[in-house]
């Protein structure tokens, strides 16, 4: 047997070609969108990709498991459990099987048994892996999807916080309790490849080893842990305490994933454009995805513009800020260029009109393009403002997650993540400045440019909340507001 995780760093995504030696076929789980990848492994090893498999219907980034199966004529396998409403639509167009618990998969000699773990979400499976062509008769390893990461278990929360099922929270708490136990009975020696590491917010603490055991999670997973000696109560409160809030795209990856993704043939190619093109071609129609460093953005950037990190923050910050029919141009160096487009497509954000050299936009200056800015405050200047300046004429707007806010703030600070800003834009005062923080100055500097598009007068707090700690003020937490009060 052959395995060969392929793993997307800037997603924290892992999926997994599984091969027969015996007879070179090929099963693929969990598949990106972007399937060239996939099929450059199997073609390395000489392996024909015969099926293709999926844990669940994924909400962080979409499947190319409808693509893959259409360019290997390969039978796709999905959860047939859930109910109704968590059954994958598209499957219905190719050969395909429906899943029931305890269900084989025959790839040659290797045996995959379909085990039903929900929690995550309803249908969710997770594949017990047997080498029956090297002569064993128990399981290697479990693909374990969502349901099991290292260090953590997949978030039961979102369907309600991302898809808006009301008070469905506990109960899936509850139901991944249920299959956390039926994990527990497997044996120790039992490897655990899960679909996520360290950065997704599938979960809340992912660890940063991609793959471990059962007998190591076990003795060292907190929440297993919390299970065993603590009992389900324990475990169903601590599950939910401090989720991420989801970022806003994942609600459209669920609707696509399970009604079919949109064909892909290959990946956009934009066009290249000169400080003059530039001059000519922009409008306000345009979004433009700038990822210069923050000094150089800040500083002078094209109006409108949204600024990102490379890495994690890509795609849960654009994915948030920026929709599917948004024509999009990208600023980056041109060696980070196919890695941009790769994070864009892998959420559905297809319409990359054109690519801008970072060096092009200070050119534009020659042509009358003109810049917009954003200032930049000190969180000692800050803290002078507030105590000098009557509330009603300033704002300050904290994107940190909900559990780092409560955990201490600005007195008087309101709380919306960075993810869910374009939810909630009708709660934040648009009749004053905008201070905007967060805990180290970098998703601060991400929504202070999505709000600036937006028409809000707003001031980055450089350093976030640890420099406003640093500078002398005052962290409030919960507690303190109750005794204030």
């Amino acid at each position: 047997m052959l395995v060969r995780p392929i793993y997307d760093e800037d997603l924290a995504h892992a999926c997994y070609l599984i091969g027969c030696q015996v007879n070179h076929e090929a099963i693929v789980i969990d598949p990106p969108r972007d399937i060239d990848r996939v099929l450059d492994v199997a073609k390395a090893h000489g392996f024909k990709i015969v099926a293709v498999a999926e844990t669940h219907i994924h909400a962080d980034f979409l499947s190319g498991a409808r693509e893959l199966a259409s360019k290997t004529s390969a039978r796709v396998y999905v959860s047939g459990l859930g109910g109704p409403d968590w059954q994958s639509k598209w499957v219905s167009q190719c050969e395909s099987t429906l899943l029931a618990d305890g269900d084989t998969i025959e790839v040659g000699g290797i045996v995959l048994v379909a085990i039903h773990t929900p929690g995550h979400t309803p249908e969710h499976v997770s594949y017990l892996v047997c080498d029956r062509a090297s002569g064993a008769e128990e399981p290697m390893a479990l693909v374990s999807g969502d349901f099991v990461f290292v260090g953590d278990l997949g978030r039961p929360d979102l369907l309600e916080s991302a898809l808006g099922v009301r008070e469905s929270a506990v109960d899936g708490a509850r139901v991944l309790a249920e299959s956390a136990k039926r994990f527990l009975q497997l044996p120790d020696f039992v490897q655990v490849w899960p679909a996520h590491g360290a950065g997704s917010a599938c979960g809340k603490s992912l660890g940063a080893v991609l793959q471990s055991t059962v007998g190591y999670e076990r003795r060292f997973s907190p929440l297993l842990c919390d299970l065993v000696s603590s009992g389900e109560e324990v475990f169903v409160q601590n599950v939910l305490d401090a989720q991420p809030e989801p970022p806003l795209y994942y609600a459209r990856m669920k609707g696509w994933n399970r009604d079919g993704v949109p064909s892909m043939r290959h990946l956009p190619t934009p066009r290249t454009l000169r400080a003059e093109e530039i001059s000519r071609a922009f409008n306000e129609e345009i979004t433009v995805i700038d990822l210069r460093p923050w000094s150089e953005f800040r500083a002078a950037h094209l109006p409108g513009s949204l600024w990102s990190t490379m890495g994690i923050n890509l795609t849960l910050t654009i994915g948030s800020y920026a929709e599917p029919e948004d024509h999009l141009w990208i600023v980056c160096p041109e060696d980070q260029r196919e890695r941009v487009i790769r994070n864009f497509v892998r959420i559905g954000l297809d319409m990359i009109d054109a690519w801008v050299d970072p060096s092009e936009i200070a050119a534009c200056r020659e042509f009358g393009v003109k810049f917009e800015s954003i200032p930049e405050e000190d969180p000692s200047a800050l803290r002078n403002l507030l105590a000098h300046t009557p509330a009603p004429h300033t704002v300050v707007l904290d994107v940190r997650r909900a559990a780092e806010h409560v955990r201490g703030s600005i007195l008087g600070s309101i709380n919306i993540a960075h993810t869910r800003l374009a939810d909630q834009l009708d709660n934040i005062p648009d009749d004053r400045v905008l201070h905007v923080h967060c805990q180290g100055g970098v998703r601060s500097a991400m929504a202070a440019a999505f709000l600036k598009r937006e028409g809000f007068d707003v001031r980055n707090v450089s350093g976030g909340f640890n420099g406003w700690l640093k500078s002398g003020g005052e962290r409030v937490t919960v507690e303190s507001c109750a005794i204030r009060s």
